[in-house]
């Protein structure tokens, strides 16, 4: 009876749980990192919290501007600023949806005639969710940047599937993109072109001078690449495609690698499209912390420059809406 007894404490009773793996310390490199992306994220949210208050406070500013001067003119004049006040929200309206149809048009045909570039998306399983919320921010804004080139390329996105995927349905207005959209790799959706992909990576030996309008350049979506170097060659070349690289040192010394975002490899493209000149493409692309030593060595910037980063700043904050 003792021995029931005790058989049944045993059932009863849970065993003690398996002692977890102590976790290994991070050295001093890594936690100064960690210490500068968490202090980085801080001044981010901080700054965005900011501006969300400062946008609220200039409507309300606003409203109460327009309520005051309604309530001191006549009864005739008041009606005159509401009417002129809808002719003007009216024309801002057909304006857009002007712009928006010369944009579809533009895209869709770039679908025959536009360069192809492919955002390679299968290393998703690589990052983390944050990093994968960070591509998408990127993806966003290159889409915008490209639909407001004059003549823009023929964007892919392959490997939408899983967490990519589900963060790429939330952005607004991604089912209305006109853009290609493969949940499978590029070697797969693209298998009949194998001759003519072209992986841009900064590990490759070509330099590439000129875009061939009949090859399809792909760039790897990945970021945070220090922890992942030579990736996207070494994939490359196991699926025995041609790779190449963007002739940045030809041009400037960069302050560190020159690896870029994907939103930058994808604007320079844009922008090498529209002028047919590296230098001018690199120059209005890529940050001026990343190049300190370019105006040093006598280059001046090239017009327009410093409208260009602003607009880069403006564009990341919205993309429009596309009807199917």
């Amino acid at each position: 009876m003792e021995a029931t007894e005790n058989d049944q404490s045993a059932l009863e009773t849970p065993p003690d749980p398996a002692p977890t793996p102590p976790q290994q310390p991070l050295s001093k490199s890594a936690q100064k990192k960690l210490l500068k992306q968490q202090r980085f994220e801080a001044k981010k949210a901080e700054k965005k919290a900011l501006t969300k208050q400062q946008k609220r406070q200039d409507l309300e500013r606003r409203r109460k501007e327009w309520e005051e001067t309604l309530a001191s003119v006549t009864e005739e004049e008041r009606s005159k600023l509401i009417e002129s006040r809808r002719s003007l929200r009216k024309e801002r309206m057909e304006k857009r949806s002007e712009e928006r149809g010369r944009k579809i048009e533009r895209l869709t045909g770039a679908r025959d005639l536009g360069q192809k570039i492919v955002i390679d998306l299968d290393f998703a399983h690589l990052m983390t969710p944050t990093e994968i919320h960070s591509l998408v921010q990127q993806i966003m804004y290159c889409y915008a940047v490209n639909g407001r080139c004059s003549s823009p390329c023929h964007l892919w996105l392959t490997g939408c599937e899983g967490e990519m995927g589900s963060q790429l349905q939330r952005l607004p207005g991604f089912d209305k993109w006109i853009i290609e959209k493969e949940d499978r790799s590029y070697m797969e959706a693209l298998e009949d072109q194998k001759e003519h992909l072209v992986y841009l990576t900064a590990d490759a030996e070509t330099v590439l001078e000129e875009l061939d309008p009949k090859k399809i350049y792909i760039v790897g979506g990945l970021v945070d690449r220090n922890r992942w170097k030579g990736i996207t060659m070494k994939k490359a070349k196991e699926q025995g495609i041609q790779t190449a690289k963007l002739p940045i040192g030809s041009y400037l010394k960069m302050s560190s690698s020159q690896v870029l975002t994907v939103n930058q490899v994808i604007e320079i493209l844009l922008k090498f499209m529209e002028t047919k000149d590296w230098k001018v493409s690199f120059f209005q692309v890529i940050p001026q912390r990343k190049r300190p030593e370019a105006d040093s060595e006598g280059y001046q910037k090239v017009e327009g420059e410093e409208k260009e980063e602003k607009d880069q700043l403006d564009s990341k904050k919205k993309c429009i809406e596309v009807p199917s």
